[in-house]
């Protein structure tokens, strides 16, 4: 049980508010007879004044006990509760006139509170009792000549034996029965608010505990409803803003693992397909090597050949993209300008261009600054785009290449008129082996990797590759290279 927040907060709550209430109690005891020392300390301050004056004359050449006592019995009527002492200047008693005719156990007497009453500090202060060890009582002093000697004092215990019984009687008075049990009314209402208010905060971290054991059990849709702006709100809000994180990252995770899966199969058709043919040739050159002329022969080796080229490009594209994933590629920046890296581009692929009925074309930019960026990685990703834009424009159709001017750099748009993409395929070509269009792969070609480099490789220049497409009408591919080799650190 005592593993329970709520039982070892309840308990340490009702401790603190037991000892509170002792303290208060205590404390208001003490005052209690504080308040009594100090009536009585107040209502006699004067005493020993009034007596001194009267007991002067019988202290000359000696200290005349039965003058004295003859003075006290006529002043009794004054105070009844009193011991009066006559004490050098050092607080040695010399003479004692004692109701009870009790001997006293201190002879000396500490001087340094009479003097500080006498200096008129506040009241109350107490002083020795000659009749107790170590008790302290209200008294009332007053300077006098004793046989010459100066600076003794007339020292009156106020109370005396009787003084014990008022103490008694205010702890067993009305006013202290009182007290006591308002204290105890109070402690008892505050406990049980507490324990109230303990049992509400707890319930707010049972429900916590329980969403969050839900959580742990997987059921990620489980949130803490926040009810309140304090602590607990703010870790509501912190919880559920983790789990919302771990969510989106278990579903990029299941989308990452789902990729895989089609990533492994779209590599097991592509390469299976060129490893079928190559085995599929050669099989025929053994099983016929008498009967296959030189023609068919060179033929077969072509044909091998040409998917073994396409083996080792796709092997390569792979091995280029993981590198580019695993950020393992450095960007080698400097400076270059964009129109002479374009056009160097557009001539590798005015062959390919002319083969597919396709005309390639330029707007070029007179003076275009100069960027900074890896212009190795920059033309691969150009040449991906232009490729891809090439393969998916048919005969008699247009691939514009357009360097332009902006304010963050130099953007790069390749633009072409071909088959476009359907808007649902949009957010995927950029993904490793998609086609947005299966049945046209085998007239198209490639491996469906060219875009996902490209993507990487303006990522690395801190830049997005942007597409715009409509169906039937043409792609539009664009990214921005920056003036600054300070815009490339991410």
């Amino acid at each position: 049980m005592m593993r329970s927040f709520y039982i070892r907060l309840s308990a340490l709550f009702l401790l603190l508010m037991i000892g509170l209430t002792l303290v208060v109690g205590w404390q208001s005891l003490n005052a209690a007879l504080e308040f009594v020392d100090e009536s009585e300390q107040k209502l006699n301050q004067n005493l020993a004044q009034v007596m001194a004056v009267d007991f002067q004359p019988f202290l000359v050449d000696s200290i005349d006990h039965a003058m004295i006592r003859e003075k006290i019995e006529l002043l009794i009527g004054i105070n009844p509760r009193i011991d009066i002492y006559l004490l050098g200047s050092t607080g040695m008693i010399k003479a004692l006139f004692i109701e009870s005719g009790q001997e006293p156990v201190q002879r000396v007497l500490d001087v340094e509170p009479m003097n500080r009453m006498m200096a008129g500090e506040s009241l109350p202060i107490l002083a020795d009792d000659p009749l107790e060890i170590g008790g302290m009582k209200p008294f009332s002093v007053a300077p006098l000549e004793i046989m010459g000697e100066k600076g003794c004092y007339l020292y009156i215990v106020l109370g005396s034996e009787r003084y014990d019984s008022i103490a008694a009687m205010v702890r067993d008075s009305y006013i202290m029965r009182t007290l006591a049990r308002s204290l105890g009314i109070v402690a008892l209402i505050g406990a049980l608010l507490g324990l109230l208010l303990f049992a509400f905060i707890t319930r707010r971290l049972r429900n916590m505990n329980q969403v969050v054991a839900d959580f742990a059990k997987g059921e990620y849709g489980n949130r803490v409803e926040k009810t309140s702006s304090d602590e607990f709100g703010q870790l509501a809000t912190t919880f559920n803003q983790m789990a919302d994180t771990i969510e989106a990252n278990i579903e990029k995770l299941q989308q990452n693992d789902q990729l895989r899966r089609e990533l492994i199969a779209n590599v097991s058709h592509d390469l299976r397909g060129p490893l079928a043919s190559i085995q599929g040739y050669l099989e025929t050159i053994l099983m016929k090597k008498d009967e296959v002329d030189k023609e068919q022969l060179i033929q077969y080796v072509e044909t091998g050949l040409a998917n073994t080229q396409k083996l080792n490009k796709l092997v390569s594209e792979l091995f280029e993209l993981s590198k580019l994933d695993a950020k393992q590629v450095q960007l080698q920046a400097e400076k270059f300008s964009v129109s002479d890296l374009v056009q160097d581009v557009a001539a590798q692929f005015k062959p390919e261009a002319e083969a597919a009925q396709v005309r390639l074309e330029l707007d070029l930019t007179e003076d275009a600054p100069m960027v900074y960026g890896d212009i190795a990685l920059v033309e691969r990703a150009i040449s991906n785009l232009i490729d891809n834009a090439i393969r998916y424009t048919p005969a008699g159709g247009e691939v514009r290449i357009i360097p332009t001017i902006n304010g963050d750099g130099v953007g790069v748009t390749v633009a072409d008129t071909g088959v476009g993409i359907a808007p649902d395929h949009l957010p995927r070509i950029f993904d490793r082996f998609f086609r947005a269009d299966e049945s046209r792969a085998a007239d198209y070609g490639g491996a469906g990797l060219g875009l996902a480099i490209a993507k990487k490789i303006v990522e690395l220049h801190n830049s997005t590759l942007l597409v715009d497409s409509i169906v039937n009408q043409g792609t539009t591919f664009s990214f921005t290279l920056p003036f600054r080799k300070a815009a490339l650190v991410n």
